[in-house]
């Protein structure tokens, strides 16, 4: 089927126009996708979730909670920031990462938690 073709809609032409015109816009279903990605690998949760609950860590304080390699965790974080989850923030030589609003907002609808105040 060809999506030139036309097909009779189940649904009211109007509607169904006004879902067309109103549709997730491609960059944010990819941006959205991203953040989904990044949370949904087991490591990443856990580590989202230590976040979460610490307020904020560093690579070798994140490493040792989650029983993982520095070098691995410090991946696992990479990607929750490069996703807009988390952020960092310098102290001298230690960079701290810490979850973003987002990242704390998608974390408790995950977890089923009521929403933190930011």
């Amino acid at each position: 089927m060809s999506y030139n073709e036309p097909e009779p809609l189940c649904l009211a032409l109007p509607r169904g126009e006004e879902l067309r015109q109103g549709r997730l816009e491609i960059e944010a279903a990819r941006a959205a996708s991203l953040r989904a990605q990044a949370l949904a690998d087991p490591t990443r949760l856990t580590l989202a979730a230590a976040l979460l609950e610490a307020g904020e860590l560093c690579v070798w304080d994140a490493s040792w909670v989650l029983e993982r390699a520095p070098n691995l965790t410090s991946h696992h974080l990479r990607a929750l920031r490069d996703a807009g989850l988390a952020d960092t923030r310098r102290q001298g030589r230690i960079v701290y990462y810490l979850l973003t609003e987002e990242g704390r907002a998608l974390l408790d609808l995950l977890l089923e938690r009521p929403l933190a105040a930011a």
